[in-house]
């Protein structure tokens, strides 16, 4: 009976071209795992920024389906396999935020339930990010958000520009917080006639060390406005303070004192008195630096309603300064803000492409749009190959 000898066969592969793991382990597979992107939305306006990056990707968008059922039911089908590779979802967020939500959890869920190797949701604007502090006796819903897409599936998260850069510190796994100013920063440059004649408005105190690092970079003044003709997201009252309802109670009132038979008396405590809490008040819009005479340009990182913008303007027209510009990130531009930009002093408003907003160009030619597909494709170029984010934050101030 013949004798099958196993091993003795040379290796095709020299051990020095094998590359090695940690812990003496080595690599079966050679080449590398390859990559997919997929686009999540299921309208056809918010997929044009994921056709941009997969264009300067070299490669083609990721075959899936993703759609309403008559029932308002999100249903998600991926038509390849994804098994042990890199997948990227780019998910922009349209006016249906929550729907939005739902179609990215959905289709994280099914690539895990799919071996996809990585998990990695490109969110240009993320959602409910205003929502990262407790106000009254609400939640914070942008920490239940990043627990949801935790559970989901996905690994890591690209975004840009948090509204809060804290929110990073709900996550479980690695966020990039990458930044559109060396875009806007370019456009003021080459689309802003004389912008050396400009000057950098903050539009509230807190926005002061964002449009400082504009200031420092552009090598311009900087102004600050301070006061508000209605109160502000930072100016709500917190109601956990706030004394309960009275009402007639049959059990326990008030504090209680031990006593030495082993009973309850109802005795406060002598001389305890809270201090006073007085109400803020803030004076009218007022503005602290020199505009007459200049381009104001203003800098926030979200443009929503507009009624503060367009009140911001009408001061600054007041006060001098002869061309208004509001330059945002996120142009989210909600209910009748394209109306109200036609109709105020304000000249030039200049978002990104994070959230899609061609309806509203259409309503109002003021609005412009500065392309970051560049950046979010270079994102995913890195984190792929295994490469430094570093280079995409040469440069970036921590405030900004």
């Amino acid at each position: 009976m013949p004798i099958r000898r196993f091993g003795g066969h040379r290796s095709l592969v020299s051990h020095s071209q094998i590359p090695k793991l940690s812990y003496g382990y080595t690599r079966m597979n050679i080449s590398r795992t390859g990559y997919r992107v997929f686009s999540a939305n299921s309208t056809t306006a918010c997929t044009e920024l994921a056709k941009k990056i997969t264009e300067r990707l070299g490669v083609e968008l990721g075959k899936s389906v993703v759609y309403q059922e008559s029932n308002k039911e999100t249903r998600v089908d991926v038509k390849e396999s994804v098994r042990g590779q890199d997948i990227f979802i780019i998910q922009t967020i349209p006016r249906d935020v929550n729907t939005a939500i739902m179609e990215l959890l959905v289709m994280a869920y099914a690539l895990k339930t799919s071996c996809a190797k990585n998990i990695i949701g490109v969110i240009p604007y993320f959602p409910y990010s205003k929502q990262c502090k407790m106000r009254k006796r609400g939640s914070i819903v942008c920490k239940l958000l990043a627990s949801m897409l935790a559970k989901a599936g996905l690994t890591h998260i690209i975004t840009m520009d948090l509204h809060q850069k804290e929110i990073q510190g709900f996550f479980n796994f690695p966020v990039d917080n990458l930044r559109a100013s060396p875009f806007l920063i370019q456009y003021i440059q080459d689309e802003i006639p004389d912008y050396r004649n400009a000057i950098i408005v903050a539009k509230s105190p807190s926005a002061a060390k964002r449009a400082q690092s504009y200031a420092e970079r552009l090598r311009l003044g900087l102004a600050v406005m301070h006061g508000e003709a209605n109160h502000s997201e930072s100016d709500m009252a917190d109601g956990r303070q706030s004394p309960p309802l009275s009402r007639t109670t049959t059990g326990h009132t008030g504090l209680e004192l031990p006593s030495n038979a082993g009973g309850r008396h109802h005795v406060p405590f002598p001389g305890i008195e809270l201090p006073i809490m007085m109400a803020k008040e803030k004076p009218p819009i007022t503005v602290v630096g020199d505009v007459g005479g200049r381009i104001a340009i203003i800098i926030d990182d979200i443009i929503d309603d507009v009624d503060d913008f367009v009140a911001a303007a009408e001061i600054l027209k007041e006060r001098g300064a002869y061309k208004i510009y509001i330059m945002a990130t996120h142009g989210l531009l909600s209910a009748d803000a394209p109306r109200l930009i036609e109709e105020s002093a304000i000249d030039e408003v200049v978002v990104t492409n994070t959230v899609p907003h061609e309806l509203q160009k259409l309503q109002c030619p003021k609005i412009k749009t500065v392309d970051v597909s560049m950046i979010l494709a270079e994102a995913i170029r890195r984190i792929h190959n295994g490469e430094s984010m570093a280079y995409l934050f040469r440069n970036i101030a921590v405030d900004d």
